[in-house]
C-alpha cells in the first residue's frame, strides 16, 4: 500500500463528497467525469480500502467508515496547502525603511506616532536611529538611513516636509536661579537649541556657563524643573514644572525654528515615500519640496 497523500486526489475526493456525486464534482474540479473515477479508484487503490459506495437508487455517492475518516484529514491538508501557497505568494520579509529622528523626539512620541503606521502597513519594517542634526545628516549622505526628521534653521535646504517650532526660555517654576552668568541646561554640540540659546546670550553682551548636559529631552526638562539651569525648549516640551522667561526677565522671545523631513541624495523606495507621506500628513506639513 502506497500511504503518500496525492493533493489532486484529494481534491477530487472532497469534491465528490461535497457534490453527492461524481457528474457535479468533475464539473467543479474541471475533470471529466471518466477522469474523477479514475483518481477515486487510485485513491483507494493506494490507500487499500473503500471509500466510497454509491446508492444505486438515487445515484449518489456517500462515504465508507474510512472514507469519512479520510474526508477529515483530507480537508485539513488541503487547507494547510492552501495557506502555504498563500504565504509563499507573498514577499518573503516586509520592506525596510531606515529613519533617523531627533534625540528629543525619540521614545514615546515617536512610538505613538509610528504606531498607526505599523498596524496599517504590516509590509512596511521600520527601523529608526536616533541622533542630533549634524549626525543625522552624515548617515542620510552615506546612505545608511533612508529618511530623517532634522532640527535647523528655518528653510536651511530643500525638504519634504518642515514643521514650525515655537522656541521659549524656561527656567524652573519653584527655584529661580542666579543669571551672572547664565547657567544653561542643554543638549550636546550640535543641537540648534544649544545654539541659539548661546547666540541669543551673547548677543545681549551676557556671559554664559553650560549648568547641564543631557542627550535626552527627559533630563534637560529634569534639570531645569529642579533649578540646575535655564534652556531654551520646543513649547511642546515645556512642563508644568518650568517657568516661561520673558523680556521683562531679560530673556527676548526668539524666532521660531524648524523640524524638517529630508532624503538623502537616492531615490525613494516606494516604501520609503509612503513613510514620508505618513509623517507629513500626521505631522501636517507646510513645505513640499524635493520630489521622491
Amino acid at each position: 500500500m502506497n500511504f503518500g497523500f496525492d493533493l489532486d486526489l484529494l481534491k477530487t475526493f472532497t469534491a465528490v463528497v461535497d457534490c453527492s456525486g461524481f457528474t457535479k464534482a468533475a464539473e467543479r474540479v474541471r475533470l471529466t467525469q471518466s477522469t474523477v473515477s479514475q483518481q477515486i479508484k487510485k485513491l483507494e487503490v493506494n490507500l487499500g480500502t473503500s471509500l466510497l459506495r454509491r446508492d444505486k437508487s438515487t445515484g449518489t455517492v456517500e462515504t465508507t467508515e474510512a472514507g469519512e475518516l479520510l474526508l477529515s484529514y483530507a480537508r485539513r491538508l488541503l487547507a494547510m496547502a492552501e495557506e502555504a501557497a498563500e504565504v509563499m505568494r507573498r514577499p518573503l520579509a516586509p520592506r525596510t525603511v531606515r529613519l533617523g529622528v531627533p534625540e528629543d523626539f525619540a521614545g514615546r512620541r515617536l512610538i505613538d506616532l509610528l504606531s498607526g503606521f505599523s498596524a496599517a502597513s504590516p509590509h512596511i519594517r521600520l527601523d529608526t536611529v536616533s541622533g542630533w542634526s549634524t549626525e543625522l545628516r552624515r548617515l542620510l549622505d552615506a546612505g545608511e538611513i533612508d529618511l530623517a526628521l532634522i532640527k535647523r534653521e528655518p528653510g536651511d535646504g530643500a525638504c519634504l516636509a518642515s514643521w514650525k517650532e515655537e522656541l521659549i526660555w524656561v527656567e524652573s517654576a519653584t527655584r529661580s536661579v542666579e543669571t551672572d552668568p547664565v547657567p544653561l541646561a542643554v543638549f550636546p554640540v550640535g543641537c540648534i537649541y544649544r545654539d541659539r540659546a548661546i547666540r541669543a546670550i551673547e548677543r545681549g553682551g551676557r556671559r554664559w556657563r553650560i549648568a547641564y548636559t543631557s542627550q535626552g529631552l527627559m533630563g534637560v526638562q529634569a534639570a531645569v524643573a529642579s533649578g540646575l539651569g535655564i534652556s531654551l525648549l520646543p513649547s511642546e516640551a515645556v512642563l508644568t514644572e518650568h517657568r516661561q522667561l520673558r523680556p521683562t526677565d531679560g530673556f527676548d522671545d526668539q524666532p521660531a525654528s524648524e523640524m524638517a523631513l529630508v532624503k538623502g541624495r537616492a531615490s525613494l523606495s516606494t516604501e520609503a515615500q509612503s513613510v514620508g507621506q505618513f509623517l507629513a500628513d500626521s505631522l501636517g506639513s507646510n513645505c513640499h519640496d524635493a520630489g521622491a
